[in-house]
C-alpha cells in the first residue's frame, strides 16, 4: 500500500524527512510545501535527484494561513510539521479538521501538552496525532523507551544528547544545524523531570558534569529547556526519574550560563535608547553568523542510562547513538536525526501502527520497533547490560 505526505517546511529538517518518506515510507507522493515556493522547488529538484524519482511536489503554503493549510492537507494521508514549533497547535486542529494525521518536530512542552488535549477529537476524527518528534526529544524519548524494554523493570533514566561540530572552532565550539529560534528557546527557562519520583522543575545552566564518548570525546552536560517533553507527566507514577542533560564542547557552558545570566534569551522587551528591544532577538541576530556554515559536518550523539532490575538483579541497560554527517547525500546528522526519526514517526502514523488519537511520543512508538526502522536507514545504535 502505498501513502500520500504533506511536509510543511522546505527547510534542512523537511527536506531530510521528505528523503525518507521517499526511500522508506512507502510513498505514492510527497508534496515538499514552504512560503517561499522557490525553496520548495529547491528541496524537490534535489529530491528527486537523490531518489531517481518524480514522486515529488512542491507547493507554496504559508502555514498561519488556516484555509490554505486545510486545502493542503485534503487528500493526504499524514501532514508532517517542520515549522517552527508556534504553528504546531493550529496545525494540529487543521489535521484534526483535515481527517489527517499529524506529527511535528516539537519544541515547545507547553504547546504539545496542548495538543495532547485535542485526544478525544482526534480520536473522534479517526486520525493519529504524535507531536514533538525528531532528534530531542524525541529520538532521545524514544530510544529510552527502548531502554526500559531492555529491563524487566525500569526506575531510573537519564538521557544524554548533543549535536555538535565534527571539528570545534574556537570561540564557540557549535553549529546552529537546526533553526536558531527553537536553539535559543531552549536555552530560557528550564525543564520539568521526574525526581524521587515526583515532577521537578530544573533550571536552564545547572548541574553540571562531564561525561566521555568514545570517537567524541570529554563534554559538559547541563540542564536546558524542554528536552525531555511530556515524558515526566507520562511515567509519574512509574519512574523514579527521568531526566536529560545537554552535552557540548568544554568551555560552552560558562560562555551560556554568562549570556544568560545578563538576560540575553528573555523574551520580554527591554528599552535601549528609547527602543523596545526583545534581548533574544538581538542574541539572534549577533550569535546566527558566528555559527552557520555553508556545509557543516556534524556529530549527533544520544546515551541513555536506564537503571532498575533485570532478571532479579540490579541492572543498568545504556544504549548510545552516534551519527556522522553522510558526505555521500550532504544530509548533516542533524538533518537525519531529526528530520529521519520524525517521518519513521510519520509513515507508523500513515501504515496504522499507532494508537487512534492524540498520544505521546513515548507511548505511541515502541522503542524495539523504531531501533529496528533505525537500523535499516544505517543508524549506529547500541545496548548493553550491566549488573552491579
Amino acid at each position: 500500500m502505498s501513502y500520500s505526505y504533506l511536509v510543511l517546511g522546505a527547510g534542512r529538517q523537511g527536506t531530510a524527512a521528505a528523503y525518507d518518506l521517499l526511500r522508506f515510507g512507502d510513498a505514492a507522493c510527497v508534496t515538499v510545501a514552504d512560503a517561499d515556493l522557490a525553496r520548495a522547488e529547491r528541496a524537490a529538484a534535489r529530491l528527486e535527484h537523490l531518489t531517481g524519482c518524480d514522486r515529488v511536489v512542491a507547493r507554496r503554503l504559508d502555514a498561519g494561513d488556516p484555509a490554505a493549510v486545510r486545502q493542503a492537507m485534503a487528500g493526504q494521508d499524514v501532514a508532517l510539521s517542520a515549522v517552527p514549533y508556534y504553528f504546531n497547535l493550529p496545525l494540529t486542529f487543521a489535521a484534526i479538521e483535515s481527517g489527517v494525521s499529524f506529527c511535528d518536530l516539537g519544541g515547545n512542552t507547553d504547546i504539545v501538552r496542548q495538543q495532547h488535549a485535542l485526544d478525544a477529537d482526534a480520536w473522534e476524527a479517526g486520525v493519529r496525532i504524535v507531536p514533538d518528534c525528531g532528534m530531542g526529544p524525541g529520538m532521545g524519548n524514544t530510544l529510552a523507551v527502548y531502554a526500559m524494554e531492555l529491563l524487566d523493570r525500569a526506575e531510573h533514566v537519564t538521557i544524554y544528547d548533543a549535536g555538535l561540530p565534527q571539528q570545534p572552532e574556537p570561540p564557540w565550539n557549535y553549529l546552529a544545524t537546526f533553526n536558531i529560534e527553537g536553539l535559543i528557546n531552549e536555552y530560557y527557562d528550564g525543564m520539568t523531570v521526574l525526581r524521587d519520583g515526583e515532577l521537578a522543575h530544573l533550571p536552564c545552566f545547572t548541574e553540571l558534569e562531564t561525561i566521555h564518548v568514545p570517537g567524541v570525546g570529554f563534554l559538559e552536560a547541563f540542564v536546558l529547556a524542554g528536552g525531555v517533553s511530556t515524558a515526566p507527566w507520562t511515567f509519574h507514577g512509574r519512574l523514579e526519574t527521568y531526566e536529560l542533560k545537554v552535552c557540548r564542547y568544554p568551555g560552552t557552558y560558562g560562555q551560556l550560563k554568562a549570556f544568560s545570566d545578563l538576560g540575553l534569551f528573555n523574551p520580554e522587551p527591554v528599552q535601549v535608547g528609547g527602543c523596545a528591544v526583545r534581548p533574544r532577538d538581538l542574541f539572534q541576530a549577533l550569535f546566527e553568523p558566528q555559527v552557520r556554515r555553508e556545509v557543516m559536518r556534524d556529530v549527533c550523539l544520544i546515551r541513555v542510562l536506564a537503571r532498575g532490575i533485570k532478571d532479579g538483579q540490579p541492572a543498568v541497560a545504556q544504549v548510545d547513538l552516534v551519527d556522522w554527517y553522510d558526505e555521500t547525500t550532504g544530509f548533516t546528522s542533524m538533518e537525519r536525526t531529526t528530520g529521519w526519526h520524525a517521518a519513521i514517526v510519520a509513515a507508523m502514523l500513515a501504515r496504522g501502527e499507532t494508537p487512534i488519537g492524540a498520544v505521546p511520543l513515548e507511548l505511541a512508538v515502541p522503542g524495539g520497533r523504531f531501533v529496528e526502522e533505525a537500523r535499516r536507514r544505517g543508524f549506529s545504535i547500541t545496548s548493553q547490560i550491566s549488573f552491579n
